[in-house]
């Protein structure tokens, strides 16, 4: 797909799910919010992980840079008085330009470890949040974290647009906007360079490519993108605090990419929509069961979590690249053979520039160790 129609595929989803929120509930446009922060959380690591395979099991941590740097922000504007556009587009800013920049100290600092090693470093970010903001709880707020109570909606849209239906909005717009920059960032040569350092980071430095800023900017951008999604977060539950980034949190970041399709950006949306989705469903219907109370209780939460991890298990077993691996592989097989011979030689060609890298591509070769081995099993 070429770039500009790219940008007008972006813009037609976008206004697609804008108009959506005009007919679906509230609670469902919040749901939709929800599931844009979660996707550009796990859209970074598609780009970390799949691409460039580096495992992080660290993104919980940089989204909660992108919502305390929002918190922290919002709050500061708006006691200073600031109004209109700018107390929405500085604080997200501000989001991003946090976890970027805590992306980058990652990436400087873990850039010559990859595998276990690079995964209990970014792991240890995780387990240390509660830590840090215990330690500056001043400004961070401690175990409670911080309140944001800046208006959500613009003031020409209070009497007309529910607070939800903004959220969803702001969400969606921002969502589309990060999955664009990252579709032309694989697209283009940084992507090729990354992947080519992914496969054999000794040929691709022998091809004039620099491995370690390579792979540093690959943590940058990555952070960048968790640092929206943070701050969507942030501005969604009007509130930032370490307990909703917790290590938990960090692994079904993971896992939501992995189920979707690791490779692919696609795969992302198809991971968050199900981050989103299936506790909902599988709470709905256990309350719709006459079950005795304690039992309830202990179902609650915990069976969404075991029944993920069901599915994690039978998307490796059964669909090693994922949910949106195997639907292009159904789509793949009906007429193979005649689509084939009727299409023209570059066709090929051209369907496979038009598709984010590929979910069956190796994390890693084997002179790189930071793959997902359950990954490489199923392939």
């Amino acid at each position: 797909m070429s770039v500009p129609k790219r940008y007008l595929f972006a813009a037609v989803i976008a206004a697609g799910l804008i108009g959506l929120t005009f007919v679906i509930p509230s609670f469902t446009s919040y749901q939709l919010a929800t599931v844009c922060a979660y996707l550009c959380g796990i859209a970074g690591l598609t780009l970390l992980t799949g691409a460039g395979g580096q495992l992080s099991l660290g993104q919980a941590a940089l989204m909660a840079a992108g919502a305390y740097s929002y918190a922290l922000s919002a709050n500061t504007m708006s006691d200073a008085g600031v109004e209109g556009p700018l107390l929405l587009v500085l604080p997200l800013l501000a989001a991003v330009l946090g976890a970027a920049l805590l992306g980058l100290v990652i990436g400087l600092a873990a850039g010559r470890l990859h595998g276990p090693y690079l995964a209990g470093f970014t792991m240890a970010l995780v387990v240390a949040l509660p830590a840090v903001t215990s330690t500056f709880s001043a400004v961070l707020g401690g175990d409670q974290g911080l309140w944001i109570t800046v208006e959500k909606r613009p003031t020409s849209l209070r009497g007309t647009v529910s607070n939800e239906a903004w959220q969803a909005w702001l969400a969606v717009i921002c969502a589309v906007l990060v999955l664009t920059v990252l579709a032309n960032l694989l697209h283009g040569r940084f992507g090729r360079e990354l992947r080519a350092v992914r496969d054999n980071s000794v040929a691709a430095a022998l091809a004039g490519i620099n491995p370690a800023r390579t792979k540093v900017t690959a943590f940058v951008v990555s952070s960048a993108a968790a640092g929206m999604g943070g701050g969507l977060l942030a501005y969604t539950t009007q509130s930032a605090s370490p307990g909703a980034y917790s290590l938990v949190f960090s692994l079904f970041l993971l896992m939501a990419a992995v189920v979707g399709g690791i490779g692919s950006l696609t795969g992302a949306v198809w991971g968050a929509l199900l981050l989103v989705a299936l506790p909902h469903l599988i709470s709905s219907a256990t309350a719709r069961l006459a079950l005795p109370a304690d039992l309830a209780q202990r179902l609650d939460g915990n069976l969404s979590v075991a029944i993920f991890g069901l599915v994690l298990i039978l998307v490796i077993l059964l669909a090693p690249q994922g949910i949106q691996g195997l639907l292009l592989k159904l789509r793949r097989r009906p007429g193979a053979g005649s689509a084939r011979s009727s299409a023209p030689s570059s066709a090929p060609a051209a369907a496979a520039a038009d598709q984010l890298p590929a979910p069956s591509l190796p994390l890693s070769d084997r002179h790189q160790s930071a793959e997902l081995p359950a990954t490489q099993k199923g392939q």
